[in-house]
């Protein structure tokens, strides 16, 4: 069965049914369980469950810490280019909004890595716009090959790419990547990717898979929570991972939970999740896939941040810019400067966040793996 069986096969069932026939303590029964099924899953992100998130954290922590002990690991995303030929309505980057569109140069990607190596980091995600023609996967790869200097793994977060794409990309140094299918309802899916090669929600769903299969050490899954239903979008994430997960079991899979936040063009949410419902979905993940990775990251404010650093969360990011070049570039003027792709609201540095984390006894790691030898041929 595909990710796209998996995800159609629910296209029918009746959510709102199955939640209002729950109560607390089929949910408490549920957390007794020594292994969840699909359904247990989508129970612990019921509505009643929001009522038993205390037992619920404290099997999330015991979860984490049999799984990944004390640490956390830090890494900080790196803007490439903010070309773009879609329009999505959501994000800043839609090609129709009115931005100062950049794009590194070899000097300017050595100088931002240089820059961000210098706070103790060595754990780097890169991202581009989607846009084919100005940074085609020939361009991806040379910066790969430039940052490599610095940074013992390089993650990816860029357009949808065939197998034989992400083959090269590792092959140049690129160790992760990340793939948002930012809501899960083909239907909404469409109606927020109005054009662009985006809108091929199918060439987009299969990209995590093609990412395994084509030898990628770590895949990043998740939706953009706001976009549709949260509840449902939360539910196939999780399915997502748990699918990759079983079938590539030598890949590390991680979620990534995001909410929507602020951008140019200013696209409202279609629902909004508050705190306690991102604290939910946090925790059922955790509880429903144990050994998956779990990012936070600066979009969410750091006092929430500080919070759930012992509930399940296993990679956050600091020291963030979603600018391009923004680490070079900082003291540029209103009207040249790249305002980002969204707005963060954890401005705190790698150091600050390493301090919080230590505080709390966790252990901040700034690198995720390193190659040592390359593998004989």
């Amino acid at each position: 069965m595909s990710i796209y069986e998996k995800v159609t096969h629910y296209r029918d069932f009746d959510f709102s049914s199955f939640f209002s026939a729950i109560g607390v303590d089929e949910v408490r029964s549920t957390l007794n369980k020594p292994r969840l099924g699909e359904l247990d899953y989508l129970m612990l992100l019921s509505p009643a469950a929001a009522e038993c998130l205390e037992a619920m954290a404290q099997q999330a922590h015991r979860l984490t810490i049999q799984h990944f002990g004390n640490t956390m690991l830090l890494f900080t995303p790196m803007y490439l280019a903010n070309y773009c030929t879609n329009q999505c309505v959501y994000c800043g980057f839609n090609m129709k909004n009115e931005l100062v569109r950049k794009k590194l140069s070899a000097a300017e990607i050595a100088a931002e890595g240089a820059a961000i190596a210098r706070s103790g980091l060595r754990h780097l995600l890169i991202l581009t716009g989607d846009s084919r023609h100005e940074t085609p996967v020939s361009y991806i790869a040379a910066a790969a090959g430039i940052l490599r200097k610095d940074f013992t793994c390089i993650g990816l977060e860029v357009y949808a790419l065939t197998t034989a794409e992400y083959v090269e990309l590792v092959a140049a140094g690129i160790d992760e990547m990340t793939m948002f299918q930012e809501t899960y309802n083909e239907v909404s899916y469409a109606e927020l990717h109005p054009a662009g090669p985006k809108r091929d929600y199918h060439f987009r769903l299969n990209a995590p898979e093609r990412a395994c299969q084509g030898g990628m050490r770590g895949v990043n899954v998740g939706a953009l929570l706001g976009l549709d239903d949260w509840r449902r979008d939360a539910f196939f994430s999780g399915l997502h991972a748990d699918y990759l997960q079983k079938k590539y079991p030598d890949v590390e899979i991680s979620v990534s939970t995001p909410r929507m936040q602020p951008h140019a063009g200013g696209f409202p949410p279609k629902t909004i999740v508050g705190d306690k419902e991102l604290v939910q979905y946090m925790l059922a993940l955790r509880i429903y896939l144990p050994r998956s990775g779990i990012t936070l990251s600066t979009r969410e404010p750091a006092l929430l941040r500080d919070a759930l650093a012992k509930l399940g969360v296993t990679k956050m990011s600091a020291g963030v810019c979603t600018a391009v070049g923004g680490r070079l570039h900082a003291e540029e003027t209103t009207e040249t400067k790249d305002v980002g792709q969204f707005e963060i609201s954890d401005e705190r540095s790698v150091a600050e966040v390493a301090a919080m984390l230590r505080r709390q006894g966790i252990q901040p790691v700034y690198k995720n793996w390193q190659v040592l030898a390359k593998e004989a041929q």
